[in-house]
């Protein structure tokens, strides 16, 4: 995958097929301690034991249609790339946390990407998901929470165009404001 962005997009969209109706995505660039960091929470079924001591094999897979999952396999590959690594915890019935580290100025890392439409897709194409989006740059945070937005919307759905476009915006602003 060319970019983060991708590998989130990725992750997420597993946790939407292991049931998940919650998402946190944390996304952490500190320049300072020369990290960049990326964790995906869920709240979906979880992996059992064998599944998780195998989970960055490309050829450990739960999908019936391939016998490849290359997606934790890829994301571990570019964190190790970087300078840094990928853990991945999960509980059977609870969910999984998928922490991938990066050195922020390591040659190797690769570029954030657009995560405005990568959260965008997320969020028109689940629109019944909370997700929940915070993004921190050297002290500065920015964050989202579907749910909160929902309660404003009064039955207005999350994924209507209008609301979508001010999503799009608000997200654009709030990366801005980080710099």
């Amino acid at each position: 995958m060319e970019d983060l962005s991708l590998h989130i997009l990725d992750v997420v969209e597993n946790s939407i097929t292991a049931g998940a109706n919650r998402i946190e995505i944390r996304i952490l660039e500190d320049l300072k301690n020369d990290i960049f960091s990326v964790e995906i929470k869920d709240n979906g079924k979880g992996m059992n034991e064998d599944i998780l001591k195998n989970v960055t094999d490309p050829f450990c897979t739960t999908r019936t249609t391939r016998r490849v999952g290359l997606g934790l396999s890829f994301l571990s590959q570019s964190a190790k790339e970087a300078g840094g690594d990928l853990t991945v915890a999960s509980k059977e019935g609870e969910g999984t946390v998928v922490y991938a580290c990066f050195k922020h100025s390591h040659i190797d890392r690769k570029p954030l990407g657009n995560i405005v439409d990568t959260l965008i897709t997320l969020i028109a194409g689940s629109p019944d998901i909370d997700f929940f989006y915070e993004h921190r740059r050297n002290g500065n945070i920015y964050s989202l929470d579907t749910k909160e937005i929902k309660a404003e919307l009064e039955g207005i759905p999350l994924n209507s165009p209008a609301v979508i476009k001010i999503i799009r915006e608000d997200i654009k602003n709030g990366l801005k404001d980080l710099s």
